[in-house]
Parts: C-alpha cells; structure tokens; sequence
C-alpha cells in the first residue's frame, strides 16, 4: 500500500523528511551527538579545570593543599581568580625556610652551650610529655652581660 503524496507537495523532498511513524533518523543522530559533545566538553572542562593540582601534584609541591582548596573554591563560586591564583601557586616554587632556620636555631644553640639533640624527634615528644623545660636546658647557669 504506497502512499500517495499529496499534490501540493514537492516530489524531491531532503532526506531527513521522514514519513509517519518511521524512527527519525536526523533527531536520533543529532541526540547522540548533543550527548558526546556534552559529555567531551564537560570532560575537557574538568581536567582544564584540575590543571594547578596536578601540577602542584606532580612537582610534590608544599602547597598543593593550598592549590586544591583554591581549586574547589573557583568551581563552586565561579570566581576565576582562584583558579589563577591556584595555577601561579602551582607553578612557583617557594623556598625552603626550614632548612635555613634549622641552621640559625642549631647555631642559636651552640652559642648558648647547649648540646644539640641527636634526635629532633625526640625533643618533641619530651615537651609533650610536659618536662615543662623541653629537655634542652642547660645544668650551668648563665651570667648576664651588663648586670
């Protein structure tokens, strides 16, 4: 049973017309490709996104913490200076301080006569364990210059 086209119709109708009650073909095909560009684009934003940490992540920065709050905080507030922010923290390197004040603290103690410990560990869990003189004074008193 062929249908009859209506006379007012054209005879060279596109190929994406479909006839009634057949699947359309352009709608489905479209669907498909709404739904992988959705998920590409959302993929793509994400991992531009998570950029600072991973880089921060990578290079075992001492501030990758302070990057992935600042990562989050740019997602939910849509603020793009945190992700800035976070991006410059991830690649700059910031200088060890501690090495340089574990020397000026051995040095402090060295002028003032006292042993240096063999265990830094160790003097941590002495003042936790409340001595109350953190097991690093001096049995020799002190005089004071000037007095």
């Amino acid at each position: 049973m062929a249908e009859a086209l209506h006379p007012a119709a054209t005879h060279h109708l596109p190929m994406f017309i479909t006839a009634p009650g057949d699947t359309d073909v352009l709608m489905v095909t479209m669907a498909w490709i709404l739904l992988l560009a959705t998920l590409g684009f959302g993929l793509l934003f994400l991992r531009l996104h998570t950029l600072p940490e991973r880089i921060a992540h990578k290079s075992k920065k001492l501030q990758f913490e302070i990057v992935a709050v600042l990562g989050l905080l740019s997602l939910f507030t849509h603020e793009h200076i945190f992700w800035v922010i976070g991006l410059i923290l991830a690649l700059m390197d910031i200088p060890d301080f501690g090495g340089m004040l574990g020397r000026i603290a051995g040095s402090v103690e060295s002028i003032a006569g006292v042993k240096p410990p063999d265990q830094p560990i160790a003097i941590s869990h002495d003042k936790a364990a409340g001595d109350g003189h953190g097991g690093s004074r001096s049995a020799t008193p002190v005089a004071r210059v000037g007095s």
